[in-house]
């Protein structure tokens, strides 16, 4: 991943691990039973993902709040909107169980790609910042794609 700094790019992969980390103890019984047993039932499988996901869509929307910092006027205040809606859908749509969660979730990560390249193409983030979203949001989208479809 050139042209990412270090600093973001080690933090990203890491903030990762809880949804690999549910996907791994979904497909998985042992580790599941494991992981259960060792860090509790609410830190495996598709239950870890969830809380995760919702608390990750929530700090990206701050993310984009100090994106929305580097303009003006108009474009600021629609900026400044968007960029809420990442924690109003974490906040409303994760209910329901995990099958509806892990789908509203999905649609979530999906729709912030999309905030993130209005937000890198009106140059309001750095120029590296596409090419770590795409890779983050691969990753946590097919996480979360494994407690949704299988």
């Amino acid at each position: 991943m050139s042209g990412i700094p270090r600093a973001p790019l080690v933090l990203g992969l890491a903030g990762l691990i809880p949804f690999v980390w549910g996907a791994l103890t979904y497909l998985s019984g042992d580790l599941n039973d494991w992981g259960s047993r060792a860090l509790g039932p609410r830190f495996v499988g598709p239950y870890v993902q969830l809380f995760y996901g919702a608390v990750i869509l929530s700090f990206m929307s701050g993310v984009l709040w100090g994106f929305a910092t580097k303009t003006s006027g108009s474009r600021a205040a629609l900026c400044y909107g968007l960029s809420v809606l990442p924690a109003l859908w974490a906040f409303f749509t994760t209910g329901g169980g995990p099958v509806d969660a892990g789908t509203n979730l999905m649609i979530g990560f999906a729709g912030l790609l999309v905030l993130d390249a209005l937000f890198w193409s009106w140059g309001l983030t750095p120029r590296w910042w596409m090419k770590l979203r795409l890779l983050l949001s691969a990753v946590v989208l097919a996480c979360l794609a494994v407690g949704v479809f299988l």
